[in-house]
Parts: C-alpha cells; structure tokens; sequence
C-alpha cells in the first residue's frame, strides 16, 4: 500500500495525489500538518527532515519527500509514454518543462502571491509587492500560454507529469483575487484539466482552512 501524508488543502500534496489517481494507484492518505499536527513528531521527521509535506511510503521502501521527487518516482515505476516515456530524450523534454513549471510558476505563485495573499490581514497586504510579483507570474505564464495556444498540454498534445506540476496550482490561479492577463490558451488549459475526475477530485478543493483568521 502507497502512504502519503499530507494535508488535502496543501497543493503539493495535491500534485502527489492527483498523479497517483492519473496512475490508478491506490493510497492512504494521513492528515499532517498546519492544524493536523504530525510534522514535527520524531516518527515524522525520521521519515521527513525538513517537517514538510508531502512525505510517500510505498510499501516497505524509504520514505519519499519533495513533490517532484515523488511524482517522479511514481511516473517512472507505474507509468508509461506518452505520461512518462521510458526514452531518455522524449523523457528529458517532458522533464525540463517539470520542473520550469515548478520554480518559475507553482513555487513562485505559492510562496510570492497565493500565501501573502491569504494568510496575511487583509489590511496588512502590500498590494504593490503583489502587483510587482504577479508581473514576474505573469511573464512566466505567458511563456505557457504561446505553448497552450498552439498545443493542448504544456509538452505537447499528450498529457504528461510536467502538467502535474504546472496544472496542479491553476485552480487556485484562477480562482483567487487577482488581476489577470487574457492568457486564452492558459485558461483553455485549465478548463481542459478541470475535465479530468483526477483533477476535480484532488486539486478543485476547499482552501479556506489556509486563510488567516479575520
């Protein structure tokens, strides 16, 4: 059995879920962190250092930790082309689009827009440093967009992990409040992946637990 720790309101937990159910891998998942306490037990540490999540156990392997590091593995073990090819070179395109979507959109979102926007007083926010971050958000998700004009998914006409990782925050993209570009092909991209039961199951979910308190 595949174990994952994690929150349901944590969107890299939300990545490692959404790949498992692409895969039709079966889980357990156990609430850990913010409320849910866990992360900074020892047994937890032990398994996770950094006192993060997502932390996976597949049956009596090591523990895993750092998403990309997961969905790696479980694309590499339990998937297949055109998801995760087994040819180094086709494999090494879908792999650098991964993890350009990971540092340029879905960390740089995470910890510079979606988080200060959130957990911060709404009296407190420093809309200008938002407003100077989303243009940085902004160049990288036009740079997606030209690809999503011309191709349904970011490597191609094939859906691969590297949506995983560039898809698994646009939920959240879209639905805050924020002044956004027309980027047609990007949100052509979401509707598309919001057609997928995975999707809706595992990233379309509730976040207001994250929300500082008013």
């Amino acid at each position: 059995m595949i174990n994952v720790w994690g929150r349901r309101s944590s969107s890299y937990v939300q990545a490692t879920l959404w790949c498992l159910a692409e895969l039709g891998l079966e889980f357990e998942r156990i609430d850990a962190g913010l409320h849910h306490g866990v992360t900074n037990t020892p047994e937890y540490l032990a398994m996770n250092p950094s006192g993060q999540v997502p932390t996976l156990v597949d049956g009596s392997d090591p523990p895993l930790f750092e998403s990309s590091a997961i969905i790696r593995y479980l694309a590499s073990r339990y998937g297949s082309a055109p998801f995760w090819p087994d040819e180094i070179v086709a494999r090494s395109q879908i792999d650098k689009w991964l993890d350009w979507a990971n540092i340029n959109v879905a960390a740089f979102f995470g910890n510079a827009v979606f988080w200060p926007l959130v957990r911060t007083p709404p009296a407190q926010i420093n809309h200008a440093k938002i407003h100077r971050r989303l243009k940085r958000l902004n160049g990288a998700l036009g740079i997606a967009d030209g690809r999503l004009l011309q191709h349904d998914y970011l490597c191609g006409d094939a859906f691969t992990l590297a949506d995983i990782q560039m898809g698994h925050c646009l939920y959240r993209y879209f639905d805050i409040d924020i002044p956004r570009p027309p980027f047609h092909g990007l949100e052509s991209y979401f509707h598309r992946l919001a057609e997928r039961e995975a999707y809706r199951q595992h990233v379309m979910v509730d976040y207001e637990e994250l929300r500082v308190p008013k």
